[in-house]
Order: C-alpha cells, then structure tokens, then sequence
C-alpha cells in the first residue's frame, strides 16, 4: 500500500487532480476522488471535462457509478471498483488504507492535519509513504 502526499503550493487541488487521474487512468486503473467540499468538487469536475483529452468521470449518487473511471464523491465509498483514492480536501480518511494507492493533496491551511497523518503512518507494515511538492512548475519526490 502506498500513500502519496501532495503539497500544493502553485497549482490548486482541481489542477493537480486532474494531472493524477490521468495518469491512474493511462495505468488501466479507476479512482475515486473524495471530497467534503461541494465546491472543491465542482472545480474538480470541471477541471475533468475542460482537460485536454477529456477524462470520463461521474459522480456518485448520479448513476452508472460501476462504470465510471474516475468517481467524484464525499464518502469513502468505491462503487466503480477503485483501487485508487484520492482525498481532494486535505482530510486523511483511514478508509484509505483499504486501497491499493491513496493520495492526500494538501495546501497550507491543511498542513498540519497532512503532517499529523504522515507521522500516524509510520510504522504502518507494508506501507510505504511518498512527499511530493511542485518545483518550477514540475511535480518532484521530496527527500
């Protein structure tokens, strides 16, 4: 299990969300981005749609959720079949360690919440924890 932190600093959680699913996407996996804030979630669908090379995307509570590669939702909850979570808000959620891969993007008013679950993670058999910040525009693994 892999658990990847994501300080944003440059570009705003529906930016960096997008690059992710993406890249989940081309790996022949799904992704359910979870978010408590209707607004966050809104920019994230849009950010979707508006992306180049369009990423199919739903969100729950919509229909059709098995079918869909990456799912908006507020739960914790992979109705598509997910192996791959993202927590678009800032907030861990310890659901997250029934999956494969999560994700934590993180700005600086929920940095000291992302710091908390960094240090509640270590320790934790088989899982490993990633850092990653932007550099010139560029998304790189922090030592």
């Amino acid at each position: 299990m892999q658990v990847d932190f994501y300080q944003l600093s440059r570009d705003p959680a529906e930016v960096a969300l997008a690059l992710i699913a993406g890249k989940v996407i081309a790996s022949g996996e799904r992704l359910l981005v979870v978010s408590a804030d209707a607004d966050l979630t809104q920019r994230i669908d849009r950010a979707l749609w508006e992306r180049d090379g369009f990423l199919a995307h739903g969100k729950a509570g919509a229909g059709h959720e098995a079918r869909q590669p990456v799912l908006l939702a507020n739960t914790v909850e992979p109705t598509n079949g997910a192996r791959h979570v993202a927590f678009a808000d800032g907030r861990w959620r310890d659901e997250g360690l029934t999956f494969d891969r999560a994700f934590l993007l993180f700005d600086g008013a929920t940095i000291d919440d992302a710091r908390a679950t960094w240090r509640n993670l270590d320790g934790h058999e088989g899982l490993q924890r990633r850092y990653w910040r932007q550099d010139d525009g560029k998304w790189v693994q922090a030592a």
